[in-house]
């Protein structure tokens, strides 16, 4: 029998535009001849949904939106994740759980067992477990139904387990025969990989095919990038579907022959797309048309604009020039030449005179104090005030430029640069930030070399440059993927780099100090593996003595 796998990008809590694409698509593989559909996990609500699964009303909109989504696909099954109510004694009141529909009804359910609570995932807050797995026949396989993180404990894979049990392994056990998977799988560097890597393993050590199919789109900080995946019993790829758009993927159940949609490949053409991706699923699900960027020719801020213009196009991309006293002319010269060469709108707006005016305010009260950092954040200030005006007047987003760089040791301002309703590159340190600029300079020449080439600086005082106040950026990301992503010790940081403890100290210390900040920037992109954000939780009041 044919099968599809229905990859689409839904909205959380849109029970009436996702049963739409689902609907669609499953309409779509009916006329393709397919016997059968897969749909992500959660796709009827969206994933996450977070604590909205505990009103009511979201539950029941869940069952409400599945019999409607049955009673207008008969002829076609259909498998689609959803909200249940749960029956529990843990206290929690619904069940991630995946849905059978075939004949016009709700023929078979199971819900997920295995319920992550690491990085950005907090599923036991929300969750039941299941207590116990089924399996159900179709076209002649024993199909054994998982939810992502249900194929994710498997012994021969992971030297560590998270869990006791392994469904899959269990449904095998029982006469399960193929695995399909319905999931909800972010993307970061080296997810697509190691994702199907899994599975491999999982298809060659039982001798079953297996399925996954992925949600693809932007949800708040996290981009699904789809990819999803038919594995044969030897592990081997025989279908798949882009990676980072919506898709509709077909393969033959005996023959395990299907579609051989191309990904794309490599970190930078990846990531790139990942940001991309989420800036305009951000923007659009959070019913924003235009973008408003900070342009202060340097790099951080050209590849935001770059993004925002393949996000959103060009003609919705507002770029501001905000020249202050110790702003070069080439640094304007850059930002006017890199909106002209992607045909953004472009305002030049100094803040020097409101600088000039914030200065004369407090003249008095700063008698006897040098000028400092103080001044330099009165000026980061200003700016972040002009964004977010021409925001308010014109009904456009603020997209901040920070990368992860800075925003690991705090190098940016509170209500300055850190001003935004989402933080683009925010997970991106500034090496890479680098190696994306070169990327997109490789298929259109849109970010003036000089950006490229010159040293990076904040331009706020006479002659400054970042590494006045940071080691080199080489180090600095380094250290920072050490203690961050993997909370290395100084000690091993050090030694396994070659440098020195002292600077890895300083640069940790930075980290701990800057929670604040964070805690109080804009949602981010996770391209990662350990973002700042939900993923990484952490006191603010706090001393870090190991």
């Amino acid at each position: 029998m044919k099968i599809a796998l229905g990859q689409i990008n839904p909205t959380i809590g849109d029970f009436s535009g996702n049963a739409a694409k689902i609907i669609d698509f499953a309409r779509r593989a009916q006329t393709a001849d397919a016997g059968m559909i897969l749909f992500p996990e959660l796709s009827v609500c969206g994933y996450p949904p977070r604590d909205l699964v505990e009103r009511p009303s979201f539950v029941a909109r869940n069952r409400e939106t599945v019999e409607r989504i049955a009673a207008e696909t008969p002829g076609i099954a259909v498998i689609c994740g959803l909200v249940t109510p749960a029956d529990s004694d843990t206290g929690k009141s619904a069940m991630n759980s995946a849905a059978l529909l075939m004949d016009g009804k709700v023929a078979f359910v199971q819900s997920k067992m295995l319920l992550p609570t690491y990085d950005v995932f907090d599923e036991m807050r929300n969750f039941a477990p299941a207590k116990a797995q089924e399996l159900f026949s179709f076209c002649g396989n024993r199909m054994a139904l998982t939810i992502c993180e249900d194929a994710w404990n498997d012994k021969h894979f992971w030297t560590k387990r998270l869990y006791t049990v392994d469904p899959v392994d269990t449904l095998i056990r029982a006469g399960g025969n193929f695995v399909l998977n319905i999931s909800a799988s972010p993307f970061w560097m080296g997810k697509r990989e190691l994702r199907r890597d899994m599975l491999a393993s999982i298809a060659r050590q039982h001798k079953v095919p297996v399925v996954l199919v992925n949600q693809v789109g932007g949800n708040d900080s996290l981009v699904f990038d789809g990819s999803s995946l038919v594995l044969n019993s030897e592990g081997n790829i025989v279908a798949q579907g882009r990676s980072f758009e919506e898709d509709l993927i077909f393969f033959d159940s005996k023959t395990l022959v299907g579609d051989m949609h191309e990904q794309i490949s490599g970190d930078e053409a990846s990531v790139y797309s990942a940001l991309v991706l989420g800036t305009r699923d951000y923007m659009r699900k959070c019913g924003f048309q235009k973008a408003i960027i900070g342009l202060s020719g340097g790099i951080d801020s050209a590849l935001t604009a770059v993004i925002a213009a393949d996000a959103v196009g060009p003609e919705n991309v507002i770029g501001v020039g905000m020249p202050g006293p110790y702003s070069s002319q080439g640094s304007i010269d850059d930002a006017r030449s890199l909106a002209k060469n992607l045909g953004i709108r472009f305002e030049l707006l100094s803040i020097s005179q409101a600088f000039e005016a914030y200065r004369e305010t407090l003249r008095g009260v700063f008698a006897g104090y040098k000028e400092d950092v103080t001044e330099e954040n009165i000026q980061s200030r200003a700016r972040g005030t002009m964004l977010m005006a021409l925001s308010n007047k014109f009904g456009a987003i603020v997209l901040s430029t920070g990368n992860k760089s800075e925003l690991g040791v705090g190098y940016c301002t509170l209500y300055g640069d850190m001003a935004g309703g989402l933080a683009v590159i925010s997970d991106v340190p500034k090496t890479l930030v680098y190696r994306l600029s070169e990327y997109v300079n490789s298929r259109c020449a849109a970010i003036p070399q000089a950006t490229l080439e010159k040293p990076p600086s904040a331009e706020l005082r006479p002659g400054q440059k970042d590494s006045d106040s940071l080691p080199p950026y080489e180090v600095l990301d380094a250290v920072l993927e050490d203690y961050v992503e993997d909370s290395h010790p100084a000690e091993r940081i050090a030694a396994a780099h070659g440098f020195d403890i002292e600077v890895v100290r300083r640069v940790m210390r930075m980290v701990d100090r800057a929670e604040y900040k964070r805690q109080q920037a804009a949602p981010g992109l996770k391209i990662s593996a350990k973002a700042f954000g939900y993923g990484r939780r952490l006191p603010i009041a706090a001393k870090c003595e190991v």
